[in-house]
């Protein structure tokens, strides 16, 4: 059985692996192929590698830690950074093993949603708002993370509108997830 366990792990149609302190300890090729990498090149390697920013990594961090120490999965929808820099949307999904240190073994997913890497290309600073978009987060507490007024992020947000030609974040954050929205919102 143990052989069919290795086979269902390799080529299982979601990216899958295992962590230990974010470092990845093993994963599958679809994991691998899913951020542009083999996956010897990221036996070993910190989480890190998978995000835009440190600042993007460690906020993240203690996000889902509550439901992780109940025992209970975690899911979330996030950008990741692949290989070549370019970004993809995923549907994100964690398990620990040691719910009282959640973080020190823990068994994720990542699928794919469709159509996350159509569509324009972001700037460093878009990329920041939108996740702290998809997260729920006001314009004055996103200042608050990124150091800016909430202006400068308003700014931004309105150039995100206007690059994915919808008239709301929430058609913007509908779009960015897979889900079918009309250009203008309708």
């Amino acid at each position: 059985m143990h052989d069919l366990d290795q086979l269902a792990f390799d080529h299982a149609p979601m990216g899958l692996a295992l962590t230990e302190d974010r470092i990845i300890r093993t994963c599958n090729g679809t994991f691998a192929e899913m951020f542009g990498y083999r996956k010897e090149d990221l036996i070993g390697q910190s989480f890190r590698r998978l995000y835009g920013t440190d600042q993007e990594f460690h906020q993240i961090r203690d996000i889902g830690l509550e439901p992780l120490r109940r025992s209970l999965p975690y899911t979330d929808e996030r950008l990741m950074q692949r290989a070549d820099g370019s970004r993809i949307w995923c549907r994100f999904r964690a398990r620990t093993l040691t719910p009282e240190a959640p973080l020190r073994r823990i068994v994720l997913s990542f699928a794919l949603i469709d159509n996350a890497s159509a569509g324009p290309k972001l700037t460093p600073r878009e990329r920041e708002v939108l996740l702290l978009l998809s997260k729920g987060q006001t314009s004055k507490e996103m200042g608050r993370v990124l150091g800016l007024s909430p202006r400068t992020v308003e700014d931004v947000r309105a150039r995100l509108l206007k690059k994915f030609q919808v008239k709301s974040v929430a058609v913007l954050l509908a779009r960015l997830s897979g889900h079918q929205a009309g250009k203008g919102g309708r």
